[in-house]
């Protein structure tokens, strides 16, 4: 039996697992007996991974753990005996006696061989089974009380019978699986058809066959060979079923790619009698891809693709998947508008008064528009400017697009940008994927027909990005002049020409989008109407569109300014015009109600009437006249628009201070909490409060609307204010409101969003705002209109506050 030679290779890449060398050679032997060994005793444990050790046979493991480094050392100095023994989770790396199997076999080591890539490898030869009982030691290594087990033979006549038939089958089958599955050599077979022993057979198949490690362990735990034999008897009939089984699903396959082959070849010979008697649909197709490839105007480089792809989409067969992505890719080349510009309109006068016609107000746009005309019409040619409005909602930024492009005479597509999270959606796929196409910013190109559209990429602001791509870096060529010249789509694998697109962004909320993004963007702030501008607004926009779109006639009703006014004031709290809009949509449909009914309605709605459409006024302007002390208005920027808040403080007396801070307040806005009342503590004497034991005083700041998150500096010189008001219980000036940062040191630092805070003290009914020194420049730049009925009051300190917001 020790002259077999098998080379068996096993494919395992962990600790303590099986390797790629022989196992089975003619030099391991039994010379070393067992019999000085007692049947119990301790002895050392090595753990394995995914493998199990069997009795007389040889099994070579890759050794990674210290411990078990350490012990086949051992016991190759001392010829010691130790018994290998699976664990039950290969992923445990420090196991005990309760992570192992019960039983394992006891082993010997043959030999140690430092492998040429740095591991070291074990020849492990497998003696007599054992089974464990408690663990002795942890130290150097695993130690636990084993138990010697013999394997049972057969004892009477015809159970010897039957297991020699068993043996007999075992082997027939041993050796089928070898074939039919290719994972073991072919001497592996030879070896198993001239073994006699049957319990050798038995853990020679069960060694060397690729079954579960489970499947094996149950084969080791029985003490019968019969039982033994049986068990793997039953697991091989199943393997050998699976492996004919999948032998037939690839023999299918290949009869599959056959007949593929067959219909290929059918098809090629259809297409050469088409092609004899003239009438091919395919020729057709590609003719007239050739014809239209001459009519095209693009660049040489495009021309020699196309010419390539052409020819590429002959060769290919139509039955395969490649000929559709093929087919879209030249037709995409085709419907591109390479070098096809519409004519821009270069009168400067009738652009002018498309524009006025179409909005109101929005002079900067407008201005900047008309500047890009002009240098148009002196040079002929340029690099369109990259424009990005940005302003509360409402306001008209991407109904303005439109009538940028009436006034230029270009063509006008509109992109939505919201919620937009895959790069791919810029830059198209590559034709490799399937269902692949350019991205949007071509197919809008295509749609427009032209190469100079006015391009609008809405909510710029509200782009996001996930593990598909960040499409914000995507806009970065889009949106460079310097770049967007040769703009690389993934699909056409082309660059593209996009200089002379006019790109319109348009935001909410700049503070959302990406340094890099907004550098390259022309930023224009077109903030919110006041009540005068909302009125030419309403009369000579909204209420007409409104009319038309019910069924109307202008001459069966109108809505006078006062009325508007009303509207505007009682019903309406937004920097645009959207929720005006709504309103009178609201009024249209109970008008054409009335209509409907054939009731009366006035010609000239009064306040009386839209009382009765709309119902109770919403807001109210005179609500906080009269102030109370420790009540102080301040006011906000939000993405919104302005808007106003109030400041409320109230003092109460206990043993210890304390500072409470309500409202839903932000990091920044509660530190500028604490800063105003350090402040006061610290100058005390400024307001002749020296009296106050701050010590026993504590204070209460709320800022109502609680379920409204807030934050940012602005409102530090509104809580300085309130703490003094509420402290020496002095009242606010009527109609008074404020924003400004402060330090600890009692200056009042400049804010932004100054316009729109403007607008928000109008509507609101407030006639006098205080403001740092330094934001005089912003309102010297305001028009006329926006602040008239205004009072400034500019502050460098925190004392000038107090002196212009309280009464004595």
């Amino acid at each position: 039996m020790n002259d077999i030679k098998v080379s068996i290779r096993r494919f395992m890449n962990d600790d303590e697992m099986p390797t790629m060398i022989p196992i089975f050679k003619g030099e391991v032997d039994d010379s070393d007996s067992d019999g000085d060994l007692p049947r119990t005793g301790a002895l050392p444990l090595l753990p394995l991974r995914n493998a199990i050790l069997f009795p007389n046979s040889v099994l070579p493991i890759n050794i990674g753990r210290k411990k078990s480094h350490d012990l086949v050392r051992q016991m190759e100095k001392r010829h010691g005996r130790f018994v290998a023994v699976t664990q039950k989770d290969p992923e445990v790396q420090d196991p005990q006696v309760a992570d192992l199997y019960e039983i394992g076999t006891l082993a010997r080591v043959i030999k140690v061989l430092q492998m040429p890539d740095g591991t070291t490898t074990a020849i492990l030869q497998g003696r007599r089974r054992a089974r464990i009982g408690k663990q002795t030691s942890d130290k150097p290594f695993i130690t636990a009380e084993t138990e010697l087990i013999d394997d049972l033979l057969p004892t009477d006549a015809p159970t010897r019978k039957e297991f020699k038939a068993v043996i007999s089958s075992l082997r027939d089958l041993a050796v089928q699986v070898i074939r039919e599955s290719g994972s073991a050599p072919p001497e592996a077979a030879f070896a198993i058809k001239n073994i006699d022993d049957g319990a050798f057979l038995v853990n020679f198949v069960a060694s060397n066959i690729d079954l579960r490690v489970e499947d094996k362990q149950r084969v080791l735990n029985e003490d019968q060979v019969y039982r033994k034999a049986m068990l793997l008897l039953e697991m091989l009939s199943k393997e050998v079923q699976f492996l004919e089984l999948k032998n037939d699903i690839q023999s299918r396959v290949r009869r599959d790619l056959d007949q593929q082959q067959r219909e290929y070849m059918l098809q090629q010979q259809i297409r050469t009698i088409q092609d004899e008697l003239g009438d091919n649909p395919l020729d057709e197709q590609i003719a007239e891809f050739k014809e239209k490839g001459k009519k095209k105007k693009w660049p040489q480089n495009v021309a020699e693709i196309f010419e390539k792809e052409l020819t590429k989409l002959e060769r290919t067969n139509p039955n395969s998947g490649d000929y559709g992505v093929q087919v879209n890719y030249i037709e995409s080349l085709l419907e591109l508008p390479w070098d096809v510009c519409s004519k821009d309109n270069f009168n400067i006068g009738k652009a002018q008064r498309r524009l006025d016609a179409d909005h109101y107000g929005l002079d900067k746009v407008k201005d900047r528009i008309l500047e890009h005309l002009a240098v148009l019409k002196l040079k002929g040619d340029m690099k369109s400017p990259i424009l990005c409005l940005y302003g509360p909602p409402g306001v008209g930024k991407t109904s303005l697009g439109k009538s940028i492009a009436g006034a230029l005479g270009r063509k006008y597509v509109r992109m939505s940008l919201g919620g937009l999270h895959d790069e791919a959606e810029i830059r198209g796929h590559r034709r490799t994927y399937i269902g692949a196409m350019p991205g949007r910013i071509l197919q809008n190109i295509k749609k427009a027909g032209t190469s100079n559209p006015v391009f609008i990429l809405d909510e710029i602001d509200k782009i996001s990005h996930d593990f598909r791509g960040d499409p914000a870096s995507a806009l970065l060529e889009v949106l460079d002049p310097e770049q967007n010249s040769t703009f690389h789509d993934n699909f056409l694998d082309l660059d593209y020409d996009l200089s002379k697109v006019l790109f319109i962004a348009t935001a909410n909320d700049i503070s959302g989008i990406d340094a890099p993004l907004l550098d390259r963007m022309e930023l224009i702030n077109v903030s919110g109407y006041i009540a005068e501008e909302k009125i030419e607004i309403a009369t000579h926009h909204l209420l007409p569109k409104q009319i038309a779109n019910h069924g109307l006639d202008r001459k069966l009703f109108g809505i006078g300014r006062k009325s508007l006014r009303y509207l505007i004031d009682r019903y309406t709290r937004e920097s645009g015009v959207r929720q005006l809009d709504k309103t009178i949509a609201t009024i249209c449909r109970k008008v054409a109600l009335a209509v409907a009914k054939e009731e009366a309605v006035s010609k000239s709605l009064a306040e009386s009437d839209l009382r009765e459409m709309l119902g109770l006024e919403r807001y109210s302007h005179d609500k906080w006249d009269d102030m109370q002390p420790g009540v102080v208005t301040g006011l906000a920027w939000t993405a919104v628009g302005g808007e106003i808040l109030f400041v409320e403080t109230s003092v109460s007396k206990g043993k210890a201070s304390k500072l409470t801070l309500t409202g839903n307040l932000g990091d920044v806005m509660k530190e500028s909490a604490m800063l105003a009342l350090e402040y006061v503590r610290a100058n005390a004497a400024l307001w002749n409060l020296d009296e106050v034991n701050f010590d026993e005083t504590s204070l209460h700041i709320h800022v109502p609307e609680g379920a409204i998150p807030k934050d940012g500096p602005s409102a530090g010189i509104t809580m300085v204010t309130s703490i003094v008001s509420a402290l020496t219980n002095r009242k606010p000036h009527p109609r008074i409101a404020m924003t400004g940062e402060i330090t600890l040191r009692g200056k009042v630092l400049p804010v932004g969003g100054i316009k729109e805070k403007i607008l928000a003290a109008k509507r609101a009914g407030i006639n006098t705002i205080v403001l740092s020194e330094e934001n005089r420049k912003e309102i010297s730049e305001i028009k006329e209109i926006y602040i008239k009925g205004l009072e400034f009051k500019y502050v460098s300190t925190i004392a000038d506050v107090i002196e212009a917001a309280l009464k004595p």
